[in-house]
């Protein structure tokens, strides 16, 4: 069975495949998932920033979870994201997510209205009380305008009303403050969401990484996970620069998530388009993006294409 609190490594910040009209691609998913799988990773993440949480209505979010959930098979874990601006919504995402088999929710804070952290303590010890499955804190202020600061975070997870965090801020100081604040809850899983920072938040003691460029690489981003694990520091350096430069180029044009999409795409694995209205990679970005793609030999099919 399952168990958050061992829970570490790398689990991919899944894409969420859709159809020109805009509708879910379900065979896609599958596809996602299996090149996940067979890349090595120790879970997923469904419905994250990469997933599109924010830009999908309910029809979508559900389908995406139920089949990223048939699609695992019990052979990881499935994570929920969830990203609303009030209780009574996130706490709806959270029943749902668990009602279609996830074993986790990972919740952003309710974004808009800026809020202090009495308000966030508040809001997750409201989520927290009679959820059926553990939450995770989401911590990502570029979108939600909020810090979890060190202390709050330490005060959740000391008293189990949050079972682990993932801090997508890019601040690395802000990560070893967390790291430090809850150093003595071995159980807590502290997770980083910036793939260029897998290694250090490793040495920091993070439990790992959930992340967006694991969609095109998953393979490159273990590596440096079981680099570290198995104490080859100059594998998993030279791991981490070889992530350092993907991370670069999938940031380099278009609106997020778009140039992810679209290297999933080239490798088959998906149609290149986003949830609307933001637009596909131009041709220009994208014939860039295959020929370092291709350098790296990352355009080889990892897994069969099949509906």
């Amino acid at each position: 069975m399952f168990k958050l609190q061992e829970l570490t490594g790398v689990l991919p910040a899944l894409i969420s495949p859709l159809r020109s009209d805009g509708k879910v691609d379900e065979a896609a998913v599958t596809r996602l998932v299996e090149h996940m799988v067979q890349g090595g990773v120790h879970g997923l993440l469904a419905l994250g920033s990469t997933g599109e949480t924010a830009s999908l209505d309910e029809t979508a979010r559900r389908a995406i979870v139920s089949r990223v959930v048939t699609a695992a098979a019990g052979r990881v874990p499935v994570i929920c994201g969830v990203a609303q601006s009030h209780l009574s919504a996130a706490r709806g995402e959270v029943e749902a997510a668990a009602r279609l088999g996830a074993a986790a929710a990972l919740v952003a804070p309710p974004f808009y209205y800026l809020i202090d952290q009495l308000t966030l303590l508040a809001f997750y010890r409201q989520l927290a009380k009679n959820s059926p499955i553990p939450i995770l804190l989401y911590n990502i202020p570029q979108y939600t305008k909020v810090v979890a600061q060190p202390a709050t975070v330490a005060a959740l997870a000391g008293e189990g009303t949050i079972a682990g965090m993932k801090d997508s801020s890019r601040d690395f100081e802000y990560f070893e403050a967390v790291s430090i604040a809850t150093r003595d809850m071995p159980a807590f899983r502290l997770f980083t969401g910036s793939d260029t920072m897998l290694l250090p938040s490793l040495v920091m003691g993070g439990a790992g990484t959930i992340c967006g460029a694991a969609n095109v690489a998953p393979r490159w981003i273990v590596e440096v996970y079981e680099a570290f694990k198995g104490d080859d520091l100059v594998a998993a350096r030279a791991g981490q620069e070889r992530v350092y430069e993907l991370v670069m180029l999938l940031r380099a044009g278009g609106v997020f998530p778009a140039t992810i999409k679209a290297a999933c795409h080239l490798q088959g694995i998906c149609e290149p388009w986003c949830a609307a209205p933001v637009q596909p990679l131009d041709d220009q970005l994208e014939a860039r993006l295959r020929d370092r793609l291709e350098a790296w030999g990352l355009l080889t099919p990892a897994i069969p294409h099949q509906g």
